[in-house]
């Protein structure tokens, strides 16, 4: 069964089967992590348990550790004895670096100076579901000390690759996701940044805590009004030829795809 696509993702660490129902009930997609949430002893435990308490497959992705891990053999091994059909990938560099994962749908992760750069090459891999960029792993193969400045806004560098990742992922049809906010309590940042995200076109966005899903759903969902409108151009739209005008705006095709996109976000 494939992954169905869905806003607010959840991390949970591999390693932890006691919270994979509650992150399953809390969010929209969850991702089973076995790389940075699982330390190496613990790995082979964590296989154990995504195997041993199985979620939704439409509903779920694993996170396996990256191809030059001595883990990834193992992780693959695992994977065939599971339902699961998305893996998120660490690292991506090269399109060619998921084809191990055959016809599975695979999200790469863009989070090293050399998937920054092939991000268009990763995104138009013929295995890619979607792109997700990663901040704090970018900085460090950057060589740098942090993603953020003194005042929580994100580095000039952080703010290309994460442009570049949504660009590609765009220009190749894929879903693009939008990086974790790490700040657990400091919601209003969060959701300053989840509405970003939606206005600049990412398709979703990744969380590490449950307090954080209910505001990235809230950013992704229309306001009452945004409803209204975008249904009231459509249902016009219906019955004129070219461009025209609606509540004082002039509507044309730009405006028309808006509107769908708003349409398509509340269903």
């Amino acid at each position: 069964m494939s992954l169905e696509f869905r806003p607010a993702w959840l991390f949970v660490p591999g390693d932890r089967p006691d919270r994979y129902t509650k992150a399953a009930e809390r969010s929209d997609i969850v991702i089973l992590d076995l790389e940075d949430a699982v330390n190496d002893a613990d790995k082979a435990a964590a296989r154990e348990a995504i195997v041993d308490f199985p979620l939704d497959p439409t509903r779920t992705v694993v996170r396996v550790n990256s191809r030059d891990s001595a883990h990834l053999d193992e992780d693959l091994k695992m994977l065939a004895a599971t339902d699961y059909t998305a893996v998120m990938v660490p690292k991506a560099e090269h399109a060619r670096d998921l084809t191990v994962f055959g016809d599975r749908q695979v999200i790469a992760l863009i989070e090293t100076a050399l998937g920054a750069v092939n991000a268009a090459e990763i995104a138009a891999g013929p295995n890619t579901y979607a792109l997700m960029w990663g901040s704090e792993d970018l900085i460090a193969d950057l060589g740098g000390g942090s993603s953020r400045r003194a005042d929580g806004s994100w580095r000039d560098v952080v703010r290309h690759v994460r442009s570049s990742t949504l660009l590609a992922a765009r220009a190749h049809g894929r879903h693009a996701l939008d990086s974790i906010w790490a700040d657990i309590d400091d919601l209003d940042g969060l959701r300053e940044e989840a509405e970003d995200a939606v206005e600049s076109g990412f398709s979703g966005k990744v969380s590490i805590h449950p307090y954080h899903v209910p505001v990235v759903r809230d950013a992704f969902r229309p306001s009452p009004e945004q409803l209204d409108w975008a249904e009231g151009v459509l249902a016009l739209a219906q019955t004129q030829k070219g461009a025209f005008a609606y509540e004082g705006k002039m509507i044309d095709a730009p405006l028309l795809k808006h509107a769908e996109l708003i349409v398509a976000r509340a269903h």
